[in-house]
């Protein structure tokens, strides 16, 4: 394994991280191919193993459960010290009027709720998952502020964005004097690449790191489109966000099939050295749902695309719709 600061921090992790949404009940959660806690641990023992150190939650996978099956794995498997945990905040975690968002009630509440689930004292990146159109963005920047002050979490970060909505958040706290954002996870793919217009280009310039979520696009870039699994079959998230661009994503992921086999490598490996090659620093968010696709991911570190086979892989792609930042609410 390889480390890479994350951003401007001077906070150490894996180049890749290990996505923690598919830990979790499947009869409790709205993704049925999610594992239960036995298979988890197996997956994050593997992933200690392979070096990685950086693992990523949130409030809401599972309903809190997934915070809940990390915290008692990473106890039995690893120090504290040694590992690096984020988890997020805004879903809706109860049917209240202060169960979700941003504002300073809910996310003082929340980051206690996650670190009793998680089991630790502080988390070392704490996310906020979507933009609260209803909260005034001071009130978040300096709740967050003040769980960092409190020692809660050592760093913040966010998740799909418009740009304007994270620089505006950057430029309330610089102002004020409050923490700032050092993470962007975003969604970002060989065949979703909407942030390279406004978002990526700003990271780069503030020396933000970018840590995007769905690298593999579900799975669809880890295989031909005509093969399907029972994720690819039952996850109405992803079938929302890539079946109405599929045609268009064909080409894309034929040229992923024919750099892959000429490295002779996984086309997983190729997906994600594309984005680990990009600039700002770029850490991919690794979802699986097997041992195996833990194992088989990690050498992805090692592989060097030409600049040759950089433009060959991206130059099929055609734009499409902004997926993942919340829309701003109908007048």
């Amino acid at each position: 394994m390889k480390y890479v600061r994350l951003g401007n921090t001077g906070l150490k992790v894996s180049k890749l991280c290990l996505g923690c949404m598919s830990f979790g009940d499947p009869d409790k959660w709205v993704h049925k191919w999610a594992l239960r806690e036995d298979d988890s641990r197996e997956v994050i023992k593997a992933a200690l193993e392979q070096g990685i150190n950086f693992f990523d939650t949130a409030n809401v996978y599972s309903k809190g459960e997934s915070e809940e099956i990390l915290g008692r794995a990473l106890k039995d498997f690893a120090d504290r010290d040694d590992v690096v945990i984020a988890t997020k905040v805004f879903s809706r975690m109860r049917d209240t009027p202060n169960g979700a968002g941003l504002s300073r009630k809910a996310i003082m509440s929340e980051i206690d709720h996650s670190l009793r689930r998680l089991g630790t004292d502080y988390v070392d990146l704490y996310i906020t998952h979507r933009w609260d159109y209803e909260t005034p963005i001071e009130e978040t920047m300096e709740a967050l502020h003040d769980v960092v002050k409190a020692g809660k979490a050592r760093y913040i970060g966010a998740s799909a964005m418009y740009a304007y909505q994270f620089q505006k958040s950057q430029h309330v706290a610089e102002i004020n004097g409050w923490t700032k954002y050092v993470s962007m996870q975003n969604h970002m793919n060989l065949i979703y690449r909407e942030d390279e217009r406004e978002l990526v280009p700003y990271c780069r310039e503030e020396g933000i790191a970018l840590t995007p979520y769905s690298p593999l696009a579900a799975g669809r870039l880890a295989r031909d489109l005509s093969e399907t699994t029972v994720r690819y079959d039952t996850d109405t998230t992803a079938k929302s966000k890539y079946d109405h661009a599929a045609d268009a994503d064909a080409a894309v992921i034929e040229r992923l099939r024919e750099v892959a086999e000429a490295h002779g490598v996984p086309r997983a490996q190729i997906a994600l050295a594309w984005l680990m090659q990009r600039q700002p620093v770029t850490i991919p968010i690794l979802g699986v749902s097997k041992v195996s696709h833990v194992t088989s991911a990690v050498p992805a570190v090692d592989i060097v695309l030409t600049e040759d086979e950089i433009a060959r892989l991206e130059e099929p792609y055609v734009p499409h719709r902004v997926i993942g930042a919340n829309p701003p609410p109908k007048a």
